[in-house]
């Protein structure tokens, strides 16, 4: 039954943790707010009336203006490694958590507001966030939801006029973020780091009961080595799934890493163009720690961070010289987990249904012919998707979607002469083959382009192109004929955007 935004049932099972975990803090209103954007479908997820959007009375609850009952907003503590380097405390510095809504399948969804005002984490900040980088979270969690990824997702965006500086002068906003939880790989290294056992242990048996039930039948510390395993698989699994779209994240620092290994806090991420296997996409990192290419390996290094942190618990009854094994053998599994999932991911892509030796040459040689001659990654893989594979390759001198990706015609026929004679040992027809390849590869992705349009309508006033990218990356696996632009190359003056971490 979908309710009001009062009547909802609110909870905040992290505020019952000591005080040492979070400070209690109200938002800090912003003047004069605005409905910028209302997502229909998160509101289902929270059992809440979809035409409460239009109520002045949501906007200022949501806003900071009016609470809610139920609700205890806190602003949560952790730390983390940023590009590598130990900051010993950060913390929601902009953001504050009003609760959990428990809806009627008895599922609990965190509601933060991004954006609400300085909280005691807030260091140099003004605990603020702006309206470009609010859009372009809004549409990064439902582009990943409709690509099938693991996400936050976020209710709304409310906006102001209130000038917030970063490199310029914006307007600001507050992103009312959902999502399982928000604790992060940072929130166990901030009380490992502090040598505070007992709030380790009772954050992980939080994390735990809350989220990972079913592990509580097994005795510690075999249920935290469990739990540690989980979370290592899950986070592989997650960067495969992000490499198999062409997702770069921007900022995999360890407090921007979930423990449920879901996509969290979108800054200066892309979605590729031209395939580029060092692509950076934030203009912060010259270096290229997080390079797309880097991912794997980050989310490795960050979960061997995450494994010191949980030391205390994993190795509770082993002696000190064999401390760190459970660590080891987790993060021994981690490699395996990512290849099986990119393994399945990339023969999807292809439209394969069974498993050769040779796929994962084949694979490797097409990525190799995409990065050299930086084809858009998303068109060839559509495009592909509709290549009438077991015919001549003299059709593809006619297919000029192919053609025009891969301008390569030798090293593209030769390839796709190998792709033809394994597709033609596969046990599904050709219809078959390719309603399973466009089912898996998206004509549409959000590009960075489209965000920027977005956001530039929203600073005139005009919300209209936040919603039309919203339902389009609803169903991005569809045609959507009218759409159609979205579908094609990137503009030229899209070569000009640079996103950074203020994005």
């Amino acid at each position: 039954m979908l309710r009001p935004l009062e009547d909802l049932r609110w909870d905040n099972s992290f505020a019952r943790l000591p005080e040492a975990f979070y400070q209690q803090v109200r938002p800090t209103p912003l003047p004069d707010p605005t409905l910028v954007a209302f997502n229909p479908d998160v509101a289902a997820l929270l059992d809440l009336d979809p035409g409460e959007g239009g109520r002045r009375e949501f906007v200022a609850a949501l806003n900071g203006e009016l609470a809610l009952a139920g609700t205890q907003p806190i602003a949560a503590i952790y730390a983390g490694h940023q590009f590598g380097v130990w900051v010993p405390e950060l913390g929601d510095g902009r953001a504050i958590l009003l609760g959990e809504i428990v809806n009627s399948r008895h599922q609990r969804w965190d509601v933060q507001l991004k954006g609400a005002g300085l909280t005691r984490f807030s260091r140099m900040g003004d605990g603020r966030a702006v309206l470009r980088s609010t859009v372009r979270e809004y549409l990064a969690g439902e582009a990943m939801h409709g690509l099938g990824i693991s996400t936050t997702r976020s209710l709304a965006i409310i906006g102001s006029d209130a000038p917030v500086f970063r490199e310029q002068v914006e307007t600001g906003a507050v992103l009312v973020r959902v999502a399982p939880t928000h604790v992060r790989f940072g929130t166990f290294e901030l009380f490992a780091s502090r040598g505070q056992d007992a709030a380790l242990r009772q954050l992980a048996d939080y994390v735990i009961d809350m989220h990972f039930a079913h592990l509580l039948t097994l005795p510690a510390p075999a249920r935290y080595v469990a739990w540690y395993r989980e979370v290592v698989a899950r986070t592989a699994r997650l960067m495969a799934a992000w490499t198999a779209v062409g997702f770069a994240h921007g900022v995999l620092n360890t407090d921007n890493m979930s423990i449920l290994g879901i996509s969290l806090d979108y800054g200066p991420y892309a979605w590729m163009d031209a395939y580029d296997r060092g692509f950076i996409p934030n203009h912060s990192d010259p270096a290229g720690r997080y390079a797309f290419d880097q991912q794997p390996r980050v989310g490795l290094w960050n979960c061997a961070r995450l494994g010191e942190a949980l030391l205390p618990l994993l190795d509770q009854d082993v002696p000190a010289a064999s401390r760190g094994t459970a660590v080891v053998a987790a993060l021994e599994e981690y490699r395996g987990t990512f290849e099986a999932e990119m393994d399945q991911l990339m023969r999807a892509k292809l439209g394969l249904v069974g498993t050769e030796a040779g796929d994962v040459v084949l694979v490797a040689d097409l990525l190799a012919l995409l990065h050299d001659t930086r084809a858009d990654y998303t068109r060839f893989f559509r495009a592909l998707s509709h290549h009438a594979a077991g015919d001549s390759t003299r059709d593809v001198q006619r297919n000029d979607a192919l053609r025009a990706e891969v301008p390569a015609l030798e090293r593209l026929t030769a390839w796709l002469a190998r792709y033809t004679q394994r597709v033609l040992r596969e046990s599904i027809d050709v219809t078959a083959r390719h309603g399973r390849m466009l089912g898996t590869n998206p004509k549409f992705v959000l590009r960075n382009w489209m965000a920027q349009e977005a956001i530039a309508g929203a600073q005139a006033g005009n919300y209209a192109p936040i919603e039309e990218l919203r339902r389009l990356l609803q169903t991005p696996f569809d045609e959507h004929p009218a759409a159609e632009r979205y579908a094609e190359r990137p503009p030229e003056w899209a070569r000009e955007i640079a996103v950074s971490c203020s994005s």
